[in-house]
């Protein structure tokens, strides 16, 4: 499925709903660049008590995605137990 980045922003402005209770998100080999990981971040810091599953695996991320990810992996305040990137 290519959500790439354009359907990535559309689905984290649904993800940023305090009603949002989202639990696992699966977006392997979706063609999400660093533009789409810098507005699925910014979404889960607006609403980060529920994912616990997260796989971004098989992307085209850069640095600066890599970074975001890493430190959004290090805050308990997420509570992500199964997070690959």
């Amino acid at each position: 499925n290519k959500l790439e980045d354009s359907g990535l922003k559309l689905l984290s402005d649904g993800l940023k709903d305090p009603q949002c209770r989202l639990e696992t998100l699966r977006l392997c080999d979706c063609g999400v660049t660093d533009e789409g990981c810098a507005a699925l971040t910014s979404a889960l810091r607006s609403n980060p008590s529920h994912l616990r599953e997260l796989n971004l695996s098989e992307n085209t991320l850069g640095d600066s995605a890599v970074k975001l990810l890493s430190d959004m992996k290090k805050d308990p305040q997420y509570g992500l137990q199964r997070f690959l990137f």
